[in-house]
């Protein structure tokens, strides 16, 4: 599999991610990456928007 993934850093605003995401997906699309691993539980949704197929959503069904 093809796959970059990213992690921003930590923050209580889910659109504090949104630039590190759209950076990723830019140099996916550049590079031919076919998969997206980014986003975690308190940012998902901003992730999707950005272009994941894969996110972490870990916390929110083990707990912190």
């Amino acid at each position: 599999m093809n796959a970059a993934t990213v992690l921003p850093p930590e923050s209580a605003d889910p659109e504090a991610s949104r630039p590190y995401f759209r950076r990723l997906r830019e140099l996916a699309e550049r590079h031919g990456l076919s998969e997206l691993s980014m986003g975690t539980t308190q940012d998902w949704q901003v992730a999707v928007e950005e272009g994941a197929t894969l996110i972490r959503v870990g916390s929110v069904l083990f707990g912190k």
